[in-house]
């Protein structure tokens, strides 16, 4: 009689490889089989018969009246518990009775994951597509003969990198700690912040082969409807095959494609997301990427960083009039040595313009060449410094600036004057917080200098009102960019160029929270008073 059952079960399993070979048929074999060695055939042909995917046949209880199996990825999971919580448990631990057994199936089930199964979070299975998910995603499955349900047990353990001090970010008073590529990690760094129960977060799985967990975190009340509502429609527009960085997201959800300067607005650091998240906006987690996105950006954002908030107002406000003068030379210094020196000699004093002439009497090159032949060759030094090695780039990209700019000057390639005018853009360019919005002034530096070699000054003016007039037209998420200066808010100029002092930043961006302006309970406080 043993022998029929075994060439039955055999013939099940055969059958089974045919259905598995046949597409067809294998489009409605999404659920689970009630034969374990089915769905273990099914799940390892699926995967490949990967070298990673380990699967443990058991017996459960002294008595071994249930045949069970479980499956995890190795490197995923944290084996010790595994062992600890799931396999001795189960093996060892649990006393059924037959009779129990053969009366009710379901008993068995809830069972196991009610008394016997001593982990967190135990999720019921059905479905293969459920299966594959969880699995590949560092969840332990159990399965049991005989049952067509199945266990998706949390076991996640994967090495990450720790929680460390931003790189790109530094601060000199404020945290230390940046994200990391841990999804988790991250929104607990958030959630150390904002201890609030009114802090919601949705998670979304984008990509139809990396099944990427994306989160949407913001603050219920205090953020717009609208605009959570607009972040969801355009995160379930995405059609791709994977995503591996924020970049990608990024890049497929921002408002206008061919504008050189950043909607989108990220970060390392949680306290500048947790900042954000206070004024209304939402912030994008995407699992493997350390920055987080925050819609909507405005373009006063690329310009603040943490430690504003940390400093004195006095202060704060001064470092950043220092930024934003940064950014005009960035932008206009080579555009305006060219124009000035080609077009309108008559605006330097005399003396100034002896000398210039004197160190220009070898040059072969208008200045406009020489300013586009040391920027190419600053801009090739910049990226061979970041893509070389920690150890040598900072030293080559220094000794190399140093020694082409000596050696060319002394060629008569170039000026001395040229030479001083594009180490200072260079350094003030560093100056901008955001490399983003940094990489936008480099790309618009070039056309700039190409106006001014062109027309000169008139051509820089029409190109920084071409300039103004496109970013005025831009959108993040439905608020205008350039807000509060256009439209112009004067309540929220208080935490734009200059910055206010605590006190007096009692109501949050108009545009981008709609639902709670306030940030007080009651009116706005007043300054305190001396009582000495």
């Amino acid at each position: 009689m043993s022998f029929f059952k075994k060439r039955r079960r055999q013939n099940k399993i055969n059958q089974f490889k045919l259905e598995i070979d046949d597409p067809d048929v294998n489009e409605g074999s999404n659920f689970l089989k009630l034969s374990l060695d089915e769905n273990k055939f099914y799940v390892l042909r699926m995967l490949g018969n990967s070298s990673d995917i380990v699967f443990r046949e058991i017996q459960i209880g002294n008595n071994e009246l249930v045949k069970a199996g479980i499956f995890y990825a190795d490197g995923l999971v944290d084996t010790n518990s595994i062992q600890n919580f799931v396999l001795e448990p189960l093996m060892l631990g649990i006393q059924l009775d037959k009779d129990q057994i053969n009366s009710s199936r379901l008993n068995v089930l809830k069972v196991l994951k009610d008394q016997f199964l001593t982990v967190g979070s135990i999720k019921d299975v059905t479905e293969f597509s459920s299966l594959f998910k969880s699995l590949l995603s560092g969840d332990a499955i159990l399965l049991l003969d005989g049952y067509s349900q199945g266990f998706i047990i949390s076991m996640r353990g994967w090495k990450d990198r720790g929680v460390s001090e931003s790189t790109s970010e530094t601060v000199v008073r404020g945290p230390k700690e940046g994200f990391t590529e841990s999804i988790r990690t991250n929104t607990a760094l958030i959630r150390r912040k904002i201890k609030s129960p009114h802090l919601w977060m949705e998670t979304k799985n984008i990509g139809e082969m990396t099944k990427t967990d994306v989160a949407i975190m913001y603050i219920n009340g205090i953020a717009n409807d609208k605009v959570v509502q607009e972040v969801h429609e355009r995160l379930d527009r995405i059609d791709i095959d994977g995503i591996l960085e924020s970049g990608y997201i990024e890049e497929l959800i921002q408002d206008t494609t061919y504008s050189p300067f950043p909607t989108i607005y990220y970060s390392e650091r949680p306290d500048v997301i947790s900042a954000e998240l206070l004024e209304g906006k939402v912030a994008i987690l995407v699992d493997g990427s350390p920055n987080v996105l925050i819609v909507p950006a405005l373009f006063v954002s690329f310009l603040h960083v943490a430690e504003d908030y940390y400093q004195r107002a006095d202060i704060s406000t001064l470092i950043r009039m220092l930024r934003f003068f940064s950014i005009i030379i960035a932008l206009l210094a080579p555009s305006l040595y060219i124009a000035i020196t080609t077009y309108h000699q008559e605006m330097i004093p005399t003396e100034l313009l002896i000398n210039l002439a004197a160190q220009r009497e070898g040059v072969p090159f208008p200045a406009f060449i020489e300013a586009l032949m040391m920027e190419v060759a600053f801009e090739i030094l910049r990226e061979a410094g970041i893509r070389m090695p920690r150890a040598i780039g900072s030293a080559i990209s220094i000794v190399g600036t140093l020694v082409i700019g000596t050696a060319a000057v002394e060629a008569g390639i170039v000026s001395p004057a040229m030479v001083i005018v594009v180490a200072i853009t260079a350094i003030s360019s560093f100056v901008l917080p955001s490399v983003a919005m940094s990489m936008s002034l480099r790309m618009l530096r070039f056309p700039m200098m190409g106006l001014a070699a062109s027309f000169g000054l008139f051509g820089i003016i029409v190109g920084l009102i071409s300039l103004i007039l496109h970013m005025c037209s831009l959108r993040s998420f439905g608020v205008p960019y350039m807000s509060p200066f256009g439209p112009l808010i004067p309540q929220d100029l208080k935490d734009t160029v200059v910055r206010v002092p605590w006190w007096g930043m009692f109501s949050r961006p108009r545009l981008i929270s709609q639902n709670n302006i306030s940030r007080e309970k009651n009116s706005a406080p007043k300054p305190p008073q001396n009582k000495i």
